[in-house]
């Protein structure tokens, strides 16, 4: 745990002493709060209409805010997730460091885990800087805080996975861009893989449906907590993780 601590401060560290995580908080910042603003002003105009015109149907904050402004968090993540993993191995090939953590008395899975951990953290830094917009909704209104909470889990878990994922692809090459952006393509395959199951419904077709990560997202939207869907997610992390070990194991043997 002590090998784990020391490479997360560093990753950590890395982050906060550049502008890296100021420049990610800042833009997460300024788009969740865009989406908030356009989906609170259109909650609102619909009540004022609802109310002008005498229709008595209740709304829901939950329904109308909450659940469409975690979606629109979720499809953010694939845009950010490949600015945060596209440098943990790249950078650390293309300086030379690579070597130094490969031959230092630290474990590959240490390495890997706090290196992912770190990522992890930093997003779920970007999602509490989202709850400014939440408490407004408290502050005036009166939603339901479980669903909100179940939401932001599965947004954890559903980052968790794809910064796995990133974390992979970023091991096997040493530049920046080249990561970051096959780290998007893999990202946006694994959110669209889903829709095929709009038109078919081949064996083929429900194994891309239950490969999407927007599919299992589904239930945490709406504030339940499945278990196979927690699995599925665990899984993609462990498998991510798996993956990076047996790259990193691979550039070992290599040098």
């Amino acid at each position: 745990m002590r090998n784990i601590w020391i490479i997360f401060r560093k990753e950590m560290r890395s982050y906060f002493a550049s502008p890296i995580a100021y420049l990610l908080l800042t833009m997460f910042a300024i788009l969740c709060g865009w989406f908030f603003w356009n989906a609170l002003a259109y909650f609102v105009i619909e009540g004022m209409e609802m109310q002008m015109s005498g229709q008595n149907f209740p709304m829901n904050i939950n329904e109308q805010i909450i659940r469409p402004l975690l979606m629109n968090v979720s499809v953010l993540g694939l845009f950010f997730v490949p600015l945060i993993t596209m440098r943990l191995f790249a950078e650390e090939k293309r300086t030379g460091t690579i070597e130094l953590l490969a031959t230092s008395p630290v474990r590959d899975f240490q390495i890997i885990f706090g290196k992912w951990l770190a990522a992890v953290v930093l997003y779920a830094c970007m999602l509490l800087v989202t709850a400014v917009n939440f408490a407004f909704l408290f502050r005036y209104g009166n939603p339901d805080w479980r669903p909100l909470a179940v939401g932001y889990l599965g947004l954890l878990l559903e980052v968790g996975a794809l910064l796995a994922l990133g974390t992979f692809i970023s091991t096997l090459t040493r530049n920046q861009i080249i990561a970051g952006a096959a780290t998007f393509g893999a990202c946006l395959m694994f959110y669209v893989f889903g829709w095929v199951s709009g038109y078919d419904t081949s064996t083929w077709a429900n194994v891309l449906n239950y490969l999407s990560i927007s599919t299992h997202f589904g239930s945490f939207g709406k504030g339940v907590i499945e278990l196979k869907d927690a699995i599925f997610y665990l899984t993609f992390i462990f498998t991510g993780l798996f993956f990076t070990a047996r790259s990193l194991e691979s550039m070992r043997w290599r040098s």
